[in-house]
């Protein structure tokens, strides 16, 4: 579900460049730097090696809070809204770096850069039929209670790395190409009558690519998938994930050729089952049922996952 945003008459559309700030924009509201991070637990130890993040951040395995979202002790400026309840940035090649934006984050821009910041609502870039593109990293996305009905993050052309995005009902919601997810930590909510998906796909689109995320969509008990990718996209590839929750985990039905490969599903953690895969498209290998801690730890692999339709 989207939130639309509408224009507001006579609204200025001001910018804050944060670094640094060019002459005659409008500089983000100073307040008190304070730390601010996600909540903290032990980094998993999964199948890839460790990998290491700004601010000497270790994750090990999967992605947990520990090794995504704003870095801990990261000091934050607030950027007040200037569009409705939104932060709309509308300059090209801004960088928004060590923000809190308390509400929404509306880019109307392209190439936008955004790294170190906690959004308390969604990141969108879709806006009057136009798609603007934008990277957000080592970012916290979500309110830190409640339960915001829209996506996380969306629509297309962008790329994500190192997010952990928080109670919302969708994580990712793609609409059109070229997006890539990586190495982020997603947890799920839902009110009843929602349902709930890790990412979806929304129409037609190319260059999906989904690696190295966690989806726990357990916690959402109004549900359809934490990867629910049904729609015809082109150049899909869906690898190394752990997942868990949803009517069946993996719904998976894109264009052929799509990769579904080294991804781990939490035995048990399904309605129905693991799988709703249409097999005859989806390059299909690697894919395990495992067991896990509380620390998103695989304790144990119970065995290959077979592709089910």
């Amino acid at each position: 579900m989207r939130r639309l945003i509408l224009p507001l008459a006579g609204a200025m559309a001001s910018l804050a460049l944060c670094t640094p700030a060019s002459p005659g924009t409008a500089s983000p509201s100073a307040a008190s730097p304070s730390a601010q991070s996600p909540s903290a637990q032990s980094p998993s130890a999964g199948s890839p090696g460790p990998t290491r993040t700004p601010g000497g951040r270790k994750c090990e395995g999967h992605p947990t809070p520990e090794c995504t979202g704003v870095p801990e002790g990261t000091a934050l400026k607030t950027l007040q809204p200037n569009f409705y309840d939104a932060y709309r940035v509308t300059k090209d090649g801004t960088v928004l770096d060590g923000v809190h934006v308390p509400g929404d984050l509306l880019i109307t821009a392209e190439n936008v850069t955004i790294r170190n910041s906690m959004i308390d609502g969604q990141v969108q870039d879709h806006y009057e039929r136009r798609t603007y593109s934008f990277t957000i990293s080592d970012s916290t996305v979500g309110p830190a209670t409640g339960c915001d009905p829209n996506p996380g993050v969306q629509d297309a052309r962008f790329t994500a790395d190192r997010l952990h995005v928080r109670n919302h009902v969708d994580g990712f919601s793609v609409s059109g190409d070229n997006v890539k997810i990586t190495n982020s930590f997603v947890t799920l909510c839902s009110r009843p009558g929602d349902h709930s998906d890790g990412i979806q796909t929304v129409g037609s689109g190319h260059g999906l690519i989904f690696h190295h995320n966690t989806v726990d969509q357990r916690m959402a008990p109004d549900h359809t998938a934490p990867l629910f990718l049904v729609d015809p996209n082109t150049g899909v590839s869906v690898t190394d994930n752990l997942l868990m929750g949803g009517t069946y985990t993996i719904r998976l039905r894109a264009a052929p050729g799509t990769i579904a490969k080294n991804n781990a599903v939490v035995d048990g953690t399904w309605d129905y089952g693991p799988t709703d895969v249409d097999c005859a498209s989806t390059q299909w290998s690697g894919n395990t049922l495992v067991r896990i801690n509380a620390k998103y730890k695989i304790t144990s692999t119970i065995g290959p996952l077979p592709c089910v339709g």
